[in-house]
């Protein structure tokens, strides 16, 4: 598997192949909370979902979150996370993907910025992490940016993969800066936190299903 030249996808988690939009809102908002801020609606989080997360809590409070207020909701949300995201499963038809990917002869890895104890175990859970060939989660600070850790999970695949030929498929338009910031090619997903409208922005290639997506990812990679 990922042999040198080969097209190889890395996959992004929240929002794109774990379907977790119902606790994600439901955290952001218990976070809120904290701050005496109202609750969003999903539209209005995909309208205004921006990283580094304290960016998208400043164009909500119309400022920075002060460093305690930050560590108060993070810590707020992370908790909510963990006890709701029990109900959440994977994205329709996504195991099945991962697996004709594989079959097919190429390679895939898995990148998200969930913390990797906890990811490692969710991913091991649904019973695909055998379809990656590395599965990395974040492993410092919330609240950064996915473009350092795209640069060391490359790496880390020691030479496997080439980033000319390497697709990222997320939700959300960091997972593009990211590709970019290696020199890979990246397809945006419609069914997690980013509004269509918002992708297009970006100026890659937009999809409303993992399967266009995967389909998208092959033909930019060959």
């Amino acid at each position: 598997m990922g042999m040198h030249g080969s097209a190889h996808i890395v996959w992004d988690w929240n929002g794109t192949l774990f379907h977790d939009n119902d606790a994600i809102i439901g955290a952001t908002n218990a976070a809120f909370a904290e701050l005496g801020l109202a609750p969003i609606t999903l539209e209005e989080y995909r309208a205004l979902y921006c990283v580094p997360v304290p960016k998208f809590y400043e164009r909500l409070l119309g400022r920075l979150p002060t460093d305690a207020e930050w560590e108060q909701m993070d810590g707020v949300f992370h908790r909510y996370y963990a006890e709701h995201r029990v109900r959440c499963g994977l994205t329709a038809g996504a195991a099945e993907l991962l697996a004709g990917w594989r079959s097919s002869g190429h390679s895939q890895s898995l990148l998200s910025m969930y913390g990797h104890e906890e990811l490692v175990p969710l991913v091991r859970g649904f019973g695909i992490e055998g379809h990656f060939v590395r599965v990395d989660g974040r492993t410092g600070p919330s609240g950064g940016s996915k473009a350092e850790h795209m640069v060391r999970h490359l790496e880390a695949l020691s030479g496997a993969v080439e980033a000319a030929r390497t697709v990222v498929i997320g939700d959300a338009a960091d997972d593009a800066v990211a590709a970019r910031h290696v020199g890979a090619r990246a397809v945006l997903y419609t069914g997690g936190s980013h509004s269509r409208a918002s992708l297009e922005e970006v100026g890659v290639p937009v999809v409303d299903t993992l399967t266009e997506a995967v389909a998208e990812a092959e033909r930019i990679a060959a």
